[in-house]
């Protein structure tokens, strides 16, 4: 169940603020087209009111670091369960879009702008390691959710169908309006899902892939003095992090390079301010005083969503950034930790150990 929040003043006297309504639908599409982050920092919208095929409008569309393609549907009030069944419709309709319909979505949304370069722009990665909306995510945005949608939802995302709700709540003071949101899924969770369900053509092998981001944000030559992967900027790219415990196998890809390393996880995810190295002297210390070849969204230790996040990791074999291993048809994928079950992940790890001679 979504959680509801009550708001108060802050004084001797405290007088609770009342809850209250959106005018119109459109004005909560524009405010999130204004501000994306009211969903999440992560996503890029790229199309708004989006005709489908059979006359409907999707309100809006945006896309995930990875390229997947995120459907947006908006209700100012109580969703009924129909609203469900209309964003799944919707979604039969999104998953046959190509690059190419993309690219025209977004100059309509745009014009004058390139998906492609505005993407790299925003994500940062490099635009032929992404195919674009591989897979997809349902969301529906509403002021409440009922009883019938809540357990639609709840189905469907137990089954790896990528759904997700986000309930808000709008609270007058007197002097404006206030928005607060939640999500009734974890949306790492749907996430994960996601990744999964495109990736599943096999039974998982039970080893890792982690993309590793070197860059001036974080550096792999730190990484393998000092035993540890990393991801952050987001809860996109540090709450897979949390799929990994100790003992899990890890194979890590630093994105334009190559795979650069084998190893096994020695702990838990870690926000950067708990996060402690073992220094050149023996002693134990915060990650933070130690590592400097990278920013590691330092301005961030105080935001557990967007701080680096750390594990852990015992390294079996590694080579530099130029010896990265990078053969056509390896395994790639733009989450940092993901347990893929295809085809191309057993024969990259197969070809990795031949490699790094591991077993």
């Amino acid at each position: 169940m979504p959680i509801r929040h009550s708001i108060w003043t802050v004084e001797t006297s405290p007088a609770a603020l009342t809850e209250t309504s959106l005018p119109t639908e459109a004005l909560l599409e524009t405010m999130i087209v204004a501000a994306p982050a009211i969903l999440s920092d992560q996503w890029m919208i790229i199309g708004r009111q989006e005709p489908t095929s059979d006359g409907g409008r999707i309100d809006l569309l945006a896309l995930a670091p990875d390229g997947a393609l995120i459907l947006i549907e908006l209700k100012r009030g109580r969703t009924p369960r129909e609203v469900v069944a209309q964003a799944i419709d919707y979604a039969t309709w999104a998953e046959r879009l190509d690059t190419d319909a993309l690219n025209r979505i977004y100059a309509r949304f745009k014009p004058g702008g390139t998906l492609i370069q505005d993407f790299q722009k925003r994500f940062g990665f490099v635009a032929e390691d992404v195919i674009f909306n591989v897979s997809h995510q349902v969301i529906i945005v509403a002021a409440s959710l009922d009883t019938a949608s809540e357990r639609i939802v709840g189905y469907l995302a137990k089954r790896g169908i990528a759904i997700n709700v986000l309930t808000f709540q709008v609270h007058d003071t007197g002097a404006g309006q206030l928005l607060s949101r939640a999500w009734l899924i974890d949306p790492v969770e749907v996430q994960v899902a996601d990744n999964v369900r495109q990736n599943e053509k096999e039974p998982w092998n039970g080893e890792f892939y982690v993309s590793y981001g070197h860059s001036d944000r974080r550096s792999w030559d730190e990484a393998q003095r000092y035993g540890f992967i990393s991801g952050g900027g987001g809860t996109w790219y540090s709450g897979t992090l949390r799929l990994l415990e100790p003992g899990s196998r890890v194979w890590v890809k630093a994105p334009g390079y190559g795979f650069v390393g084998v190893g096994i996880v020695r702990g838990e995810a870690t926000p950067m301010p708990e996060f402690k190295l073992l220094d050149a002297t023996g002693s134990m210390v915060f990650a933070a005083e130690v590592l400097k070849l990278g920013n590691y969204h330092k301005e961030f230790l105080d935001d557990p969503d967007r701080c680096e996040w750390f594990v852990p990791v015992e390294w079996t074999a590694t080579v530099p950034l130029a010896e990265a291993i990078r053969e056509p048809g390896m395994f790639g994928n733009q989450n940092t930790v993901c347990a893929p079950k295809t085809p191309k992940w057993r024969q990259t790890v197969d070809r990795l150990k031949t490699i790094l001679q591991v077993s």
